[in-house]
């Protein structure tokens, strides 16, 4: 009808966020996807789901800004009184508006999105469902980066997406932030949590993370960084961890970080269908 407010796609979540909760996925954005962002004409980079506080849109803002200077990005919230409490934060490059899934009202596609803490409250349909709106609104060469963390972000997991579909699993920890790494499995994204079961993938990998770990447990004598790197390196022995920058090798390792391609952890389900990453 004339004059009807469309009503955006999702639903409110709890909105929980702060200082530097997302700073692990910032980095790995900017490594990840800094030669796309510098490459690209006028770039809008989308944070969906910001929460109760303007600041990790903010954080990401200016991470991103230190590569690209003028790159835009836009927090989009559901929450319309979020996005009241945000706007006065706003500035050059830097804007909040009520949105959901469709990522309207963002005014083209965007090239990067980030989703983080979104999607725990929904069922793997709908996730599925989710992800497939938000891969068919990014710009031909965009990217999405859909995860979880813990609440002050020591802990944390995301899957990064194309139009194609999901193409890897990072897994990223402070190293102050588990006893073995299968703690990390507690902040898998939507589409992996319910799958860390016996018979499934993920499963395995985490099965073999912790035995890569306790195989590597002189190395705790060189401090738990060291540990860490020798345990992905071992990992890699038997499994297709990327190992090549910039989403690999001992620099990304000794950030606490990990990532394979989706394919050796995807799980049976639709939007499982995705090729290994490059």
């Amino acid at each position: 009808m004339r004059g009807r407010t469309r009503r955006p796609v999702g639903s409110i979540t709890r909105g929980t966020t702060g200082h530097n909760r997302l700073r692990r996925a910032d980095r790995w954005i900017a490594a990840a996807y800094g030669g796309l962002l510098r490459s690209a004409s006028r770039p809008l980079v989308v944070d969906l789901g910001f929460g109760a506080s303007h600041v990790t849109t903010t954080e990401l803002y200016l991470r991103l800004r230190a590569i690209r200077p003028d790159v835009e990005v836009l927090g989009i919230e559901i929450d319309p009184e979020r996005v009241a409490a945000a706007a006065p934060h706003a500035r050059p490059g830097l804007s909040f508006a009520v949105g959901g899934f469709e990522l309207l009202p963002a005014a083209r596609p965007p090239l990067v999105v980030r989703a983080f803490n979104v999607l725990r409250q929904y069922g793997e349909a709908e996730s599925a469902a989710a992800w497939g709106l938000l891969r068919s609104r990014i710009a031909a060469d965009g990217v999405i980066v859909e995860g979880t963390c813990s609440e002050v972000g020591h802990r944390a997991a995301w899957v990064g997406l194309d139009a194609s579909g999901p193409r890897t699993l990072t897994l990223s920890t402070r190293f102050t932030g588990f006893d073995r790494p299968s703690d990390l499995a507690e902040r898998l994204p939507k589409a992996l949590i319910h799958r860390n079961v016996p018979g499934e993938p993920v499963h395995d990998l985490f099965q073999d993370l912790d035995r890569a770990w306790a195989v590597c447990s002189p190395y705790a004598a060189y401090g738990v960084r060291q540990r860490w790197a020798a345990t992905v390196e071992t990992l890699a022995r038997t499994w297709p961890v990327l190992t090549r920058p910039p989403l690999g090798g001992r620099a990304r390792w000794r950030l606490g970080e990990l990532t394979l391609p989706w394919a050796a952890v995807a799980p049976g389900f639709p939007q499982a269908g995705a090729g290994r990453a490059g």
